[in-house]
């Protein structure tokens, strides 16, 4: 369901990998029609990143996705129902030694989306929705 108030776009996506892609093209294709194509790239990691976290914390459920803009720029949120705050895995250097190859945690060398999200935002946060669960979002300047 796509909705539209005040310019913003509101989608409600199922936590699923195939969300991704689909927040992923309709944030190109609006970046492109306000001419910010300059910061689509950016943009679509940061939304790669965003929609993936919540599907992770919200597998199978709704979330939503919003892009809007505003005179600061253009903000790129996702709600999930997860009551789990978003956590920063404690920054070192990524060096090979540091990725565990054996079968059993071969898969588990995740959590650094957020500190990908910060370097490539103006500001990112985490709001607390009054009717459950949590907004992460991003602050894109264009």
């Amino acid at each position: 369901m796509v909705t539209t108030v005040a310019g913003d776009l509101i989608i409600k996506l199922a936590g699923t990998p195939a969300a991704v892609g689909i927040a992923r093209m309709v944030v190109g294709a609006r970046l492109h029609k306000w001419d910010y194509s300059h910061i689509v790239d950016d943009s679509l990691v940061v939304v790669s990143e965003l929609v993936t976290n919540a599907g992770r914390h919200a597998p199978y459920t709704e979330i939503r996705f919003q892009l809007s803009r505003d005179p600061q720029g253009v903000i790129i949120a996702v709600w999930d129902q997860s009551p789990e705050m978003p956590k920063l895995k404690p920054m070192s250097e990524l060096i090979l030694d540091v990725f565990d190859q054996s079968e059993e945690s071969f898969d588990d060398n995740g959590g650094r989306g957020l500190h990908i999200v910060r370097a490539l935002s103006a500001s990112t946060g985490v709001t607390c929705d009054p009717f459950g669960g949590k907004w992460v979002w991003a602050r894109m300047i264009p």
